[in-house]
């Protein structure tokens, strides 16, 4: 099939009724759990995983792509009007749109923020369907070698930019890879790491594990830090939405800037668009006329940010879609729902199922358009939202939580699953150890023991193997340098006994 015809394939899949429904679904609950502060994208995914295991492999991801960037933009609107960010993504957002609205200029920012979400999220789609196949083809190429080589540097990649240092997201990864391994050797059969209990055989439960990591543990730390009290929702009437022109000729060159930069970030392994935002802002600071104002309401401040985040959310598909290599956390759940559905994820995943990948590409247009028409006549609804006591909130959230994660199996040990991840998560936080390497590693493990277990097998047990290969050698030279960059402080900081 030529360029053409897939784009015609997925735009028929994506206008299909059906899948338009949960393409609308998925935005619209993704931006009611944005704006809650403290959710977060993952623990939004999360939450909301286990609704998509009824639906059809193509509407289920559609819907989860939805949640995510509909989270990603109902994020800003808590970090814009309470100066509390709905997610990580979102937090540099504060700088300067919590300022705008101390000036009365919220609904401006607002209005701005969701045109920059647009920009960055069509500017991230484009990429995406021009870059998606090249490197598809030329992934068919790759050996269980070169995979096992991509995975461990994706991994150490997380481990070096994620929050805290880097011997702690060591030690996440590897918890997370132990977690992966338990139950059934996928060639032998054999038990493993189950301590006899039945319900291991068939290993960890995806959705308990992350529901608890991420879902309990977010709910847990967010307790009693949020008084949506402080909203007022007079200040973000349609009517005072109206940019002046010198807004919208401040607006455009941060968008470029920020969508490249976050278009970028988005395919690196473990950086993801929380970092693309943070560049973003640091880029426009430092291009600035006048940075000394960046802090104060300064409208490329916030659409720089915006539109690198969003074009970020786009284009982590590429690795993940492209070469079944997930970069990030909630690349890592968007390839468990494939796996779930019984579809390998990697480059033949072009060629098998082109209704599937070029649908959700397209869908991304929709959910974009979607979002735009959600987000401007409903922002007086989601302010409302702000103001429900968090005591009546977050009861709801952990009933949904456990009723999610029972209905996947009809098993009350995934609940009981979900409350013990839900306890190391708050737990490992408060310890400042990060849990997105953890469930890297859990995702990734299993795939890492079954390539580098193949490559063994064909190479007749020579380690040379993924030395003698030039991708694969390459590969592990560059993830030797990141861990290596990532060691550095620890290496050259050390104070003399």
């Amino acid at each position: 099939m030529s360029y053409f015809d897939n784009i015609f394939l997925g735009l028929q899949t994506a206008l299909s009724w059906y899948n338009l429904l949960w393409c609308f679904v998925g935005v619209f609950l993704g931006t009611l759990l944005g704006v809650i502060p403290g959710i977060g994208v993952v623990a939004a995914i999360s939450m909301l995983f286990p609704l998509t295991f009824q639906l059809e492999p193509t509407a289920a991801l559609i819907m989860l792509a939805g949640i995510w960037y509909g989270t990603s933009y109902g994020g800003s609107t808590a970090s814009i009007l309470l100066n509390v960010p709905g997610s990580a993504t979102n937090a540099v957002t504060c700088l300067d749109g919590y300022p705008m609205t101390k000036q009365g200029r919220g609904g401006i920012a607002l209005l701005m923020t969701t045109v920059a979400s647009f920009f960055g999220g069509s500017f991230g789609i484009i990429l995406l369907m021009g870059f998606a196949g090249t490197i598809s083809a030329y992934a068919l190429s790759f050996s269980s070698a070169e995979y096992f080589s991509l995975m461990l540097l994706g991994l150490i990649a997380a481990c070096n930019v994620s929050n805290g240092s880097i011997i702690k997201g060591l030690i996440m990864v590897a918890l997370g890879i132990l977690f992966g391994l338990v139950g059934s050797d996928i060639y032998t059969g054999t038990r493993r790491f189950d301590f006899g209990i039945l319900d291991l055989a068939d290993g960890i439960n995806l959705v308990a594990l992350a529901m608890g990591l991420f879902g309990v543990s977010e709910v847990i730390a967010s307790v009693g830090k949020v008084d949506g009290k402080q909203v007022d929702p007079n200040s973000v009437k349609f009517s005072a939405m109206k940019p002046t022109r010198e807004d919208v000729r401040r607006s455009w060159l941060p968008m470029i800037r920020g969508s490249s930069i976050g278009a970028f970030f988005g395919t690196l392994p473990g950086t993801g668009s929380s970092i693309a935002a943070f560049m973003a802002y640091a880029v426009e600071k430092r291009v600035s006329k006048t940075p000394e104002k960046f802090g104060t309401g300064e409208i490329e401040g916030i659409m720089a940010p915006e539109a690198a985040n969003n074009a970020a959310d786009q284009t982590s598909f590429i690795p993940t879609l492209a070469l079944g290599i997930p970069g990030s956390a909630t690349m890592a759940l968007m390839l468990g729902a494939l796996m779930i559905h019984g579809i390998a994820p990697g480059p033949q995943l072009m060629t098998e199922q082109p209704s599937l990948f070029w649908g959700l590409v397209m869908s991304f247009w929709i959910g974009n358009v979607l979002l735009v028409i959600l987000n401007v006549p409903l922002i007086g609804v989601w302010v409302r939202l702000l103001m429900v006591p968090y005591n009546w909130l977050f009861p709801a959230v952990l009933m949904f939580i456990c009723i999610g994660t029972y209905t996947v199996s009809n098993s009350s040990f995934d609940v009981m699953l979900v409350v013990m991840f839900g306890a190391l998560g708050y737990a490992l936080r408060v310890g400042g150890y990060p849990a997105a390497p953890m469930l890297l590693g859990f995702v990734l493990g299993p795939m890492m023991e079954e390539h580098f277990r193949r490559a063994m097998l064909l190479s007749r047990g020579d380690f040379g193997t993924f030395l003698s290969r030039p991708i694969s050698a390459t590969v592990l030279a560059i993830a030797l340098l990141v861990l290596l960059w990532g060691l550095k402080p620890l290496i050259f900081n050390r104070k003399p006994a």
